[in-house]
């Protein structure tokens, strides 16, 4: 039996490859995405080497498209959105028109299809989410108001996306149908698209009927169950399940019944473990979804079409700024938040990536243009970071100290206080005793829910990662007496000791761990209380039994 097979072939060289150079882009403080595209070009047809088998990456990519789209599901907020509906659904589908619009512009001058021009526009509306996000923390606006106008604008260009996923094959087979036919009809275009809509309609009314039932009865049943695995596999079975049935039963996309069986699980209060739990499968499908696409991507267009790829270029990063930046304006707000939202756009991702595959697959858009949208993709990434430093942290500083001022007027005095670090389940439940004995804490904690939750339940709070600077400082850490790391994570724990500790060396510090490893990390870094879970529930046990 042969021990090399193209299926693990395939997979072995699309993720070795790809954390290859995944770790070279992460050196180079680039989004990790490039370096799984080029890993896909260099397994991929177009260059010397190893050559993986095209049509299994794809098939593999069509899993890692369907994790994606439940990920997007789970993280979809419809209070966010609300929170920030007048500027980002106006703003966003304003932007989208005319990106696509310079985008079938572009299509023309090359002399491709006209649907094909709507895919290729489309392809460079819509921003990655990945690279928004990490943006987003590392300049730590998230929580800002321009930080949730920007997340707010991406929720609904997905959408659209969605919606574009869904009705793509329908108009596909119609164009194709009436170019047979020589000439189509406004009745031969409306009766497949309606079609498609009642089918889709049909769909949603089953998930949001049924669905928001049986899902969440299913994974009560299965966590009271007590089975981790079992839970991890429901969840992957949901996902991947619902995805199926949607595609068989209503003929809708994977895309599409992904999305909704993310949404519905995103609204139950499991959604945070089954994030948790399915995470590392869904970020291993995903690297193999772009290492699939960088498969398709031929170099020769660098050299080829150098004109219409610095056009792509520019509509991506100038055409979609100005006009984002001009709607932003437009509204009446200040111009810090239209250049955040201006440069947190200047990019294309994975839905880009999705269109671009879905649409030369269906015939309606030529291999050229997925070339400039890859190459496109790969060249806004990488620039990506360098503009959004240079925009929006040099119009930073006046909101950060607005905010430090709101912080220091909402904060009481501290002398001798606690600093709390993590709000999950054993921070909640020390911050619990904490209160009920009276004593002065300072929360830190990184996840916005979680730091929300602990807000309305009257905390002081500060928002933001324990391994910065700043965040310890805004917390007191030179008047802390204690700081308590209640994160799971023992290895990040040590680091944050280091920090705290370089700012306060006569700080009293007790972390968590969860295996001996962490145990020996953090006594080796000179933590003096290291408690470990299973130690304490031996000792309480044995105590118990009157053998402690």
């Amino acid at each position: 039996m042969p021990h090399h097979t193209p299926l693990i072939g395939t997979i072995v060289a699309g993720l070795v490859v790809a954390f290859v150079m995944g770790a070279i882009a992460h050196r180079l403080k680039l989004s990790p995405l490039v370096g799984y595209l080029i890993a896909g070009i260099m397994v991929g047809p177009f260059t010397p080497g190893f050559v993986a088998n095209a049509s299994l990456a794809n098939e593999l990519a069509e899993i890692g498209v369907i994790l994606l789209m439940f990920g997007v599901g789970l993280h979809f907020s419809l209070r966010d959105l609300l929170s920030v509906k007048n500027i980002a659904v106006p703003g966003a589908l304003g932007q989208i028109a005319v990106a696509t619009l310079m985008g079938m512009g572009l299509a023309h001058v090359m002399g491709w299809p006209l649907l094909g021009g709507l895919v290729f526009g489309l392809a460079l509306s819509v921003a990655s989410t990945v690279v928004l996000l990490r943006a987003l923390q590392g300049a730590d606006l998230v929580e800002t108001r321009r930080g949730r106008i920007a997340v707010g604008w991406l929720i609904v260009e997905d959408l659209v996306m969605v919606l574009a996923l869904v009705l793509l094959p329908a108009l596909a087979g119609v164009m194709n149908n009436a170019d047979a036919a020589g000439g189509a009809n406004a009745g031969a275009l409306l009766a497949p698209l309606l079609g498609t809509l009642l089918k889709v309609a049909g769909f949603v009314a089953l998930m949001l009927v049924v669905g928001r039932r049986v899902i969440p009865w299913a994974l009560h049943w299965v966590v009271h169950s007590g089975s981790r695995e079992l839970f991890r596999l429901a969840v992957l079975a949901i996902a991947l399940g619902v995805a199926f049935g949607a595609a068989v039963a209503f003929d809708v996309s994977f895309a599409l019944g992904a999305f909704f069986a993310g949404m519905i699980l995103g609204e139950t209060p499991l959604s945070r473990r089954a994030t948790e739990e399915t995470l590392p499968l869904r970020d291993a499908f995903a690297v193999l979804f772009f290492v699939s696409v960088g498969m398709l991507f031929n170099p020769a267009v660098l050299v080829d079409q150098p004109l219409p790829l610095l056009a792509t270029v520019a509509i991506i990063i100038v055409g979609k700024s100005i006009a984002a930046f001009a709607i932003v304006r437009a509204f009446g707000h200040p111009g810090d938040t239209a250049l955040t939202i201006a440069a947190s756009l200047a990019q294309i991702g994975e839905f880009s990536f999705i269109l671009a595959s879905l649409g030369t697959g269906l015939g309606v858009l030529p291999a050229e243009a997925r070339d400039l949208i890859l190459a496109g993709a790969i060249v806004s990434i990488f620039l990506n970071p360098l503009i959004f430093s240079l925009i929006v942290r040099g119009h930073k500083q006046e909101e950060v100290e607005e905010e430090a001022q709101a912080q220091k007027a909402k904060a009481k005095p501290r002398i001798g206080h606690v600093i709390l670090v993590g709000y999950g389940r054993v921070g909640k439940l020390i911050a619990d005793r904490l209160a009920e004995k009276g004593a002065h804490f300072v929360v830190i904690e990184a996840d916005s829910d979680r730091a929300e939750e602990a807000e309305e339940a009257g905390l002081t709070v500060v928002r933001g990662s324990a391994l910065e600077d700043r965040h310890l400082r805004a917390a007191g850490i030179n008047e802390a007496r204690r700081l308590l790391i209640a994160v799971p994570e023992g290895f990040e724990g040590g680091a944050i000791h280091e920090h705290a500790r370089h700012l306060n060396p006569h700080l009293q510090v007790i972390a968590r761990a969860h295996s001996d490893a962490e145990v020996r990390h953090l006594e080796g870094l000179g933590v003096p209380h290291v408690v470990m879970g299973e130690r304490e529930l031996a000792a309480r046990m044995l105590s118990l039994c009157g053998a402690g």
